[in-house]
């Protein structure tokens, strides 16, 4: 007993203890940690099963290098993004080239050098301790009778995994339960499903055997052995290795797709079109279509800029919205995985446009992926946003250095995509403090839940507050395109709208089938000299300002906007053109629901077709 406290023992424990904290770091900063208890005990119950395999920690030492190393990653998202590594800060550091990595840190890289030589340093030492010393060896009986406990429990969670785990809990009750939390993550509320019944079933067996009772299922949740420490980050690993097939696999589909794409006039001109996505923006509040708060008092003030009153998106939430943005995937398409073509992104390609994808947004994940195979077309994808949606993240100024040195890339013709975190929850996390004009705000609060309504005037004051900033956003993005001198041209579209509990109205949020969120801001600016090189565009646009369009028609229009020329173009689509003509136009409400053929019920507004929606395939 007296070895166990001898420095070596003493040195190896003390490691293990530091890895195994990192899930409660949280705590240090006044921050609460979601199932402290149970992750405590996964992560005993993990050590119990390392230590009982291989018997002594110097043989599994060497598993623990990969969480040593994102040690120092981890501390510091924690401290200056209130959250954990997780797919999407994995495939960051994966696409970041070296000299990448060199600019971002500058003169700090000698620190993490020094770093990395500490931690390697710290994990070498400990595992020569972990040799050193056999006072932590496992020679007792016991372990044998450990490992037969475990292999127990891990064929019983297989099984559980493969037939499911009978429950005493009605079907009812299990599908309210999952849609309480169905407005969790940014568009979960997308895909709600309920279960048919009282057998909840992880795997998709054809149920040849009885399912488990639920007394005798095993409670390990892949989830939380996620958040563990130190063999977690494993399966953050294999999640983001996950992410990226399933990418590539989205992105086959498209593989041979090409359009024929060229430019047909200006082709030695230079040239800079931007590309504005916007985020969870609705059109009635922005004061320049008529809200009366001034909540873009810059972009009134430009002379070529022209907003779109009536344009849809046919689904409230990102992930289902951009895909139909960016290419021709069709509205009542969008519930489905994956498109056979590419986006707008190879066409500007193939007509000699450099391209950029810069995003405040994600790049992995389950709301996110599907949005990334088409990023990945472009020439340059830069994703800069490592707070994620609702923590500390960055607000959407951390986009114009980019912008700036790609229009100052020496290449003649540039189409640049910016890809907002826009107006998206938590509002006050969208804008820095000297935009907060609207009070009460929730700048300041602490962990605010927008389903908490008596929070609807700091919510709403907030709201603007994020749409304010929005405004000098673009305004500063027109300002650097006028400093240009070139031929510039930008388009500023929402992926969907917002709830806002509007009037006696007890939604919030979107993934609703309300107005709010479907009826989105669009608005298109362009350079003097734009306007002298294509007065007929500039024409057909000021004519269609008012007409019925939707997200299906930025894809044509922004082509149209270039000149750009292909072979299947339809040039009915575009409002810049003098082919154009309206659409139906469906939207995500009860089936795919004419959005020109319904009412709108109550303070909600909630879409109703007048007719039969059509039926959804998914």
């Amino acid at each position: 007993m007296r070895s166990l406290f001898r420095p070596a023992s003493l040195f190896v424990a003390g490691t293990y203890l530091v890895l195994s904290a990192m899930p409660f770091f949280p705590f240090a900063f006044g921050r609460p940690v979601d199932h402290p208890w149970g992750i405590a005990g996964l992560e005993g119950a993990i050590w119990l099963a390392l230590w009982a395999v291989f018997k002594r920690p110097a043989y599994f030492h060497w598993l623990l290098l990969p969480a040593f190393l994102a040690l120092p990653v981890e501390v510091y998202l924690n401290v200056y993004y209130n959250q954990g590594i997780s797919t999407h800060h994995l495939g960051i550091i994966a696409e970041t080239s070296p000299r990448e990595t060199l600019e971002f840190l500058g003169d700090k890289v000698w620190l993490l050098l020094l770093l990395i030589v500490g931690i390697v340093a710290w994990w070498a030492g400990s595992w020569r301790a972990a040799f050193k010393t056999r006072a932590l060896d496992w020679n007792d009986p016991s372990r044998w009778l450990a490992i037969g406990l475990l292999a127990a429990a891990a064929g019983t969670w297989t099984y559980q995994q493969e037939y499911g785990t009978r429950t005493h809990v009605a079907s009812s009750e299990i599908a309210r339960t999952g849609a309480s939390d169905e407005e969790d993550d940014e568009d979960e509320s997308a895909d709600v499903a309920s279960p048919a019944s009282s057998t909840v079933a992880a795997g998709a067996s054809s149920r040849h055997y009885p399912a488990l009772p639920a007394w005798a299922a095993v409670p390990f949740d892949l989830d939380r052995f996620g958040k563990t420490w130190p063999l977690g980050i494993a399966m953050r690993g294999v999640d983001f290795w996950k992410e990226r097939t399933y990418l590539a696999e989205l992105a086959h589909k498209s593989t041979l797709f090409t359009f024929g794409a060229v430019q047909a006039s200006a082709a030695d001109i230079p040239q800079v079109v931007v590309m504005v996505i916007g985020e969870s923006s609705r059109y009635d509040r922005w004061s320049l279509n008529g809200y009366a708060r001034e909540t873009n008092p810059l972009l009134k003030k430009e002379k070529n800029l022209v907003s779109l009153s009536n344009v849809v998106t046919a689904v409230s939430a990102t992930r289902l919205s951009v895909p139909v943005l960016v290419s021709r995937k069709p509205a009542t398409q969008s519930l489905q995985a994956g498109f056979s073509e590419k986006s707008f992104l190879t066409a500007f390609k193939e007509a000699g446009f450099k391209t950029w994808w810069i995003s405040n947004q994600m790049s992995f994940g389950q709301f996110d992926t599907p949005i990334s195979v088409f990023a990945k077309e472009a020439d340059v994808t830069q994703f800069l946003n490592l707070g994620g949606f609702t923590n500390n993240s960055s607000v959407d100024g951390i986009l114009l250095d980019p912008l700036k040195t790609a229009i100052a890339d020496p290449a003649k013709k540039k189409l640049i995509v910016l890809h907002t975190l826009g107006n998206h929850w938590n509002y006050s996390h969208r804008y820095p403090k000297e935009f907060d004009k609207f009070q009460p705000s929730l700048f300041g609060i602490e962990n605010p839940a927008y389903t908490d309504t008596k929070l609807k005037p700091q919510l709403n004051n907030s709201y603007d507050n994020s749409i304010l900033y929005t405004d000098w956003l673009l305004s500063q993005v027109i300002g650097t395109l006028k400093t240009s001198q070139q031929l510039t041209s930008l388009m500023y579209v929402s992926d969907h709208g917002q709830t806002l509990y509007d009037g006696s109205c007890n939604l919030a949020f979107h993934g609703h089938n309300t107005q709010y969120e479907f009826h989105i801001p669009a608005l298109v600016w362009y350079s003097d000299l734009y306007r002298t090189t294509h007065p007929l565009k500039v024409n057909q646009l000021l004519r269609n300002k008012r007409a019925k369009l939707a997200t299906e028609n930025v894809f044509h229009s922004l082509l149209d906007m270039a000149d750009i020329r292909y072979g299947t173009e339809q040039l009915e689509w575009s409002f810049l053109s003098k082919k154009f003509r309206p659409h139906k136009r469906y939207v995500d409400s009860y089936g795919w629901t004419d959005y020109d053929n319904a009412t709108f019920r109550g303070d909600c507004r909630e879409v109703i077709d007048k007719g039969k929606p059509l039926v959804q395939v998914k």
